[in-house]
Formats: structure tokens, sequence, C-alpha cells
């Protein structure tokens, strides 16, 4: 009896067992302090790398790649996107002052693998040595070292170069050990240099000196491997990164390249896109045969023929456009629209035509005009015949000479048929 009068109890909510089985506050739960958080953009950047930089995490999938033993190449690699776009913003920042330099010539590429060392350096007109007299500090300083700066806030300036919302290099700065800018400027007759540690978490005193010499600009910079999953530059990575060595040196018009000491032999885009093509044979056993037309300062075309269907190559003010886009379209697509009347007039028995991507792969520049197309073999002739339409088809042959003022670019010329002709 005792026994049921302490189980109703318990029931009830009354006895000691109730007590001690009383649900108790989880010692788990987090404060509201813990759920609510704010973060610096600093911080924010480290935390959330993806928003700003890409995966962080390893990937693996075909690129091109260049590699010392066998040149230009397309392997499977595996690699971080988050570190080639650090690298990138470095790289595409050097080539951008081409734009608003049109002295300069050169741009030299150190990537040691051994010491975890990347630099990049300009002989284009350097940053303003000069304080800032709204943020009092040094320009250059505000430009590598404060997030959201940039000098590309005006959109109603037309532009011709890579970045636009102030992250840029200082992501390359967030997300390395050590990060240096060394600028000098003659117009203000100094030279600069400051170092940042810790992913832009200290820095040094920027030095200040008396500079007489030419212009330049050097960034060297230690990836925080960590942060990327890394131990160590491999060889994938270090392959990758190569081939945008390359990749500027055939699409930044007038500028040589050095990596780690060595020129390299790349003396405009058509040189370039010969990496691609070296020791290619058609299945006639045929050397390949490259059609390259420049159209006018921003845009140039080159036309081969694919080992594997459709292919592209593209840039667009030296950034490479893996993945494509509306430049590579819209030439494409001109190519594909004649292609279809061809075919059409040709089509004697009547079959129905339909549209088909055909292999086209197009680089298009803005001031730096880059566009290798490629195409698959069984589509050869047929893109052949169109271009050649396309070109005589043309009630006015001053539009085939020609871009509208937004740079448009317009397939076909006269000398485009001859070297089509000598493809065949």
């Amino acid at each position: 009896m005792s026994n049921g009068a302490g189980w109703l109890e318990s029931a009830n909510g009354k006895g000691d067992s109730a007590k001690m089985d009383a649900p108790k506050k989880s010692s788990s739960k987090l404060s509201v302090e813990r759920v609510y958080q704010k973060k610096t953009q600093l911080e924010h950047i480290l935390l959330r790398p993806d928003t700003y930089v890409g995966t962080v995490e390893p990937i693996t999938q075909q690129m091109w790649v260049f590699d010392e033993e066998i040149g230009m190449n397309q392997r499977e690699i595996t690699f971080v996107p988050g570190l080639y776009k650090i690298f990138d913003e470095i790289l595409v920042n050097a080539a951008d002052n081409k734009q608003r330099d049109k002295n300069m010539t050169s741009i030299k590429i150190t990537i040691d693998a051994e010491s975890n060392t990347i630099s990049v350096w300009n002989n284009g007109k350097g940053i303003p040595v000069v304080e800032h007299k709204d943020e009092k500090m040094y320009v250059p300083a505000l430009i590598f070292g404060q997030l959201l700066t940039s000098s590309n806030y005006d959109d109603d300036e037309k532009k011709v170069t890579g970045g636009r919302n102030g992250y840029g290099a200082k992501l390359c700065n967030i997300f390395s050990t050590k990060f240096t800018v060394e600028t000098a400027c003659k117009e203000y007759r100094h030279s600069f240099k400051q170092t940042w540690l810790n992913n832009m978490s200290k820095t040094s005193e920027p030095k200040i000196k008396f500079f007489d010499g030419d212009d330049f600009t050097c960034v060297t910079f230690q990836p925080d491997l960590s942060k990327f999953q890394m131990e160590k530059l491999d060889k994938d990575i270090v392959a990758l990164l190569t081939r945008r060595a390359y990749d500027i040196a055939g699409s930044c018009r007038g500028i040589k390249v050095t990596l780690n000491g060595k020129k390299l032999p790349i003396t405009g885009f058509r040189s370039y896109v010969d990496l691609y093509v070296k020791d290619k044979v058609d299945e006639m056993g045929v050397a390949l045969k490259v059609v390259n037309e420049k159209v006018n300062d921003r845009w140039e075309v080159c036309l081969t023929l694919s080992e594997k269907g459709f292919q592209q190559i593209g840039f667009v003010n030296c950034i490479a456009t893996t993945k494509g886009g509306r430049h590579i379209d819209y030439v494409v697509d001109q190519i594909v629209h004649k292609l279809i009347e061809v075919v059409k007039k040709k089509n004697k028995a009547g079959v129905t035509v339909k549209p088909f991507q055909n292999g086209s792969s197009h680089h298009i520049h803005k001031y730096n005009n880059c566009v290798p197309v490629v195409v698959s073999q069984e589509q050869y002739q047929f893109l052949y015949r169109a271009m050649l339409s396309l070109i005589g088809t043309q009630e006015d042959e001053d539009t085939l000479n020609s871009s509208d003022n937004n740079g448009t670019i317009v397939v076909g010329t006269a000398s485009t048929a001859e070297s089509l002709e000598s493809l065949v």
C-alpha cells in the first residue's frame, strides 16, 4: 500500500523520486550571446571564406595546366579554388596596370614552392606614395591593408580593368601569413614598403624613402596553407599558377612576362595559342592550322580543330573565363546562325536542320582581346563553309572590319576567308 502511494505521489509530481527525476536545466544550452554574434568584416571573411574567395576545400577536375616536362596540357588536378583566387587577384592587378600606364612593359612572377613564397612585380606606374588626407594613412597602406578601398567606385567611368568591389588584393593579404607591398612613384619621389602578418591582423610601420628611379610595384606573399587544408604548394597548384603566367603573357598586349627568372617565349596571343596546338595533328595526320583574326584592339579570335568536341579558352581583361560566358556565346552564335543557313542551302535531301552548338571557342578581351576558337573535327568542314558564308553574304564590307562603340565584335573579313581556305 505504501509502495502504491509512493508511485502515485511520483506520478503526481510529489515525493522524493519526483524530486530526483525532475528535468534539470541543460548545461549544454547556449547563451543568447553565443547564439547571436557580431563579427568584424575580417573575422567574417576568415569564418566564411567561400563568400569571398570561393571554396577552401580541395576539388578535383580537368584543367589546362603548364607542366615543365610537357608544356600546356589538360589533365585532372586537385587544387583549392580559394588559393587560386588570391593569386589571381594579385596577378590581374598587375596586368590591369597596363591599362593605366601604356608605357608598362614587364611583369615578373616568382613561385617558390620550397619557401611557400609568391611575388608579382610590374614596372607600370607606381601607387602614389602620399598620405590620404581623409584616411590619414599612405595610399598603398589604404589600398592593400584596409577593406572596401578601391579606385573603381566611379560607376560613370567605363571600366577596362578587373577589380570593382574593393576586396581584391586585401583577400590575398587576409589569407596570407606574410604579405609585403613595395612600390615607388617617381611623380611623388618616394618609395614605400610595408608588411602585414597573421592574416592581416598585424602590420609593421611603413618605410618611406626618397626615390628618383623608375616606377614599380611588387607584392610578395606567403599563403596561409592551413586555411586551404594544404601543407605545401604541390605540383598541381604550381602547374595551374604557371599556366596563369602564360595566360597573362598571351592576353596582355605589349607585356613581357618573366617566370622564376625566365622570360616566357610568348610574343602575342597567336603565339600563346600555339602552346595548345603544338605537335597536334588532324585525323589525316596533318599538323593543325590556326586561323587568327585581330578584329580590333579589344577583340582577337583564333580557330583550330578540337580533339574533344567543343572547347573554349577565353579571357576578359586578362581574367580567364574558364566557364565561358556571353562573350563566348556571342561569337559562337553568329557562326552557328550562318552555319545553319549554309547547310539549309546545300540540303538537297530535305533533311531537317536544327541548331547545334558547334565547337567554336572564343576568348574576348576588352582592350586585351583574346579568343581561341576550337571546333570538333566532324564539324570542321561545316564551320569552314559557314565562316566563308558569313564573310561572303555581308552587304557592307566596311562593317566586317569594324566594331561598335562598345567594342562589339563583327566576325569575318576577307583575310579570314583566305586563312580559312588555307586551313582546308
